[in-house]
């Protein structure tokens, strides 16, 4: 957080800017990006490139044309050309970084086809640009309201005003084509602006929504990720993960980009490891891989026959198995290959270190403490704030001890009622 909205408050708590990703010095925003040459200056004979990235809300960005007239940075925020009167948005990048947006994008580095920035945006331009955000909310409500009394199968996800107020956006998610022109009309009837209906696939709602993911941290496609790529089930099971949809879909739904971020350096180690499917020819018949830990090379076996058991046994193994079937020969048993079963001591003392990072060590409840062991202590602070009390104790404890000794003599006072 960059800004003076983001502060802390009088309660120690952070107060939040509340801008939903549009902070206006461009220091807390989603998909901010860092200008890594703008310490570098250009050569001699190299003009600097005449456009810039602008942001719009929730990550939507657009190149501009520069105008002669005023320069721009980071962070400001301008007025922008639109298709019918103008917009408001926030600078996010310049300089030569913007020529290779243009070109990772497939973009025309022909500037002169770009549309223009108009002007810095003055304090009446901002005023009106954040109420109409602060409208946003309410509009996308009412909208969701006038879907569901039309029946229309549609979920509208979010809203975003134009700069002047003259257009609103709705954006939509439904699982097939909806006729949405009655809607259009009521829309334009309820709010007296120009509408414009824009179709969404789940993990673009996931990203102009944003949120928290399992990992607990923000969403990837939301912070930095601006590509989607195609995810399937097979990058869940090169990674000897549990086919559990609910563990590998994210907050759209769909299968979890981050699958893919290690799904290279599987396939490279995998490389490793024989085919998973090769079958083993033993005496004792056939032997099939059953699990697979890629971390410490390892590879379990069992018999179809008896597939309960498992024979814990290393790639360099299997591999001399699998090379001595391929010349006919027969193995004896997969006992002989099996790796070496840890010592019991070894396991007890696995199992003690691991109880002390077990979540659960804390449910048993301890046992409570001897009340004799504390009654001296307690005698001894009574000692400490009261003497007089002290000297009491002291008198008591010498009298039952004398009690006890007359006792043992039979000196006790009923002891003549029985002679």
């Amino acid at each position: 957080m960059g800004c003076t909205s983001c502060a802390t408050g009088t309660n120690g708590q952070p107060k939040g800017c509340r801008n939903n990703g549009t902070c206006g010095t461009d220091a807390c925003n989603k998909l901010t990006v860092f200008n890594w040459l703008s310490n570098m200056s250009l050569p001699v004979d190299m003009e600097p490139f005449n456009a810039v990235e602008v942001r719009f809300k929730n990550g939507r960005k657009h190149f501009y044309k520069t105008n002669p007239k005023f320069s721009v940075a980071m962070g400001d925020v301008v007025v922008t050309e639109a298709e019918k009167g103008f917009d408001v948005g926030i600078v996010s990048l310049t300089g030569e970084l913007v020529r290779v947006q243009m070109q990772k994008k497939k973009e025309s580095l022909d500037t002169d086809k770009l549309p223009e920035i108009y002007r810095k945006a003055t304090q009446e331009d901002v005023d009106k640009w954040q109420g109409l955000r602060e409208k946003e909310p309410e509009v996308q409500k009412r909208s969701r309201e006038i879907a569901m009394h039309l029946g229309l199968e549609m979920k509208i996800s979010d809203v975003e005003y134009q700069g002047d107020g003259s257009k609103a956006t709705f954006y939509y998610t439904a699982e097939g084509r909806v006729d949405f022109r009655e809607l259009i009309k009521d829309l334009a009837r309820a709010f007296h602006i120009r509408i414009e209906m824009k179709q969404i696939g789940y993990r673009q709602e996931a990203a102009r929504l944003g949120g928290i993911g399992s990992c607990g941290r923000e969403l990837c496609c939301s912070t930095w990720l601006t590509d989607f790529r195609s995810v399937s089930t097979s990058a869940a099971r090169y990674q000897q993960l549990a086919l559990n949809p609910q563990k590998l879909a994210g907050q759209c739904g769909k299968l979890k980009c981050c699958l893919n971020y290690e799904l290279d350096t599987y396939l490279e180690a995998l490389d490793f490891f024989p085919k998973l499917d090769a079958k083993i020819k033993t005496e004792k018949g056939l032997a099939i891989c059953q699990k697979v830990d890629v971390f410490r090379n390892l590879m379990w076996y069992s018999y179809v026959e008896n597939g309960m058991k498992w024979h814990e046994i290393s790639v360099k193994k299997v591999k001399e198995m699998i090379a001595k079937n391929e010349k006919g020969e027969l193995i004896k048993d997969l006992e002989d290959y099996a790796e070496p079963e840890e010592p019991t001591d070894t396991l007890k003392f696995s199992e003690a270190s691991n109880n002390l990072d077990s979540l659960t060590r804390f449910d048993t409840p301890k046992k409570p403490k001897s009340k004799r062991r504390n009654r001296g202590r307690r005698r001894r602070r009574r000692g400490r704030q009261n003497p007089n009390a002290k000297n009491a104790a002291s008198n008591k404890e010498s009298n039952t001890k004398n009690k006890r000794r007359n006792r043992g003599k039979g000196n006790h006072p009923n002891s003549n009622k029985n002679a």
